[in-house]
């Protein structure tokens, strides 16, 4: 099986169209095309990070097929990396870090910057961490 139809097949088991794996990766519906083309690209090992997450399979599989394409329940709680475990109490942090994750990566940085801006007018300071 190559890689582009694991792909085809990742997305299809996740129940998701074209459009949505691409909204879910941040990037345009037609790259999910090609890289499900018989002779398609092949994204790059962050896009397939990201196929990944989003198909919910494991990532050797997708990217190499071998192993095993879905993940068990405690497989996928076991795999989950320090940087992505969600260690927030309060519920509106909680909301804004999902909010952010699920943005389409090209949208992330310009999020940044304007709850950076709507922190300094609140606290009268700048970005960078001086006073305004």
């Amino acid at each position: 099986m190559t890689s582009q139809q694991r792909i085809r097949l990742a997305r299809r088991h996740a129940g998701l169209s074209q459009a949505a794996l691409a909204t879910a990766v941040g990037v345009q519906r037609s790259a999910v095309s090609h890289w499900e083309a018989n002779n398609g690209k092949h994204p790059s090992v962050t896009h397939m990070r990201e196929l990944a997450m989003a198909c919910g399979v494991q990532f050797e599989w997708l990217a190499t097929g071998r192993g095993k394409m879905s993940l068990s329940e405690d497989t996928a709680l076991d795999s989950v990396a320090a940087a992505d475990a969600l260690l927030i109490e309060d519920p509106i942090e909680l909301r804004l870090i999902l909010a952010f994750r699920d943005a389409p990566t090209r949208s992330r940085a310009p999020l940044v910057e304007v709850i950076e801006q709507l922190a300094s007018l609140r606290t009268g300071r700048r970005a960078g961490g001086t006073r305004a």
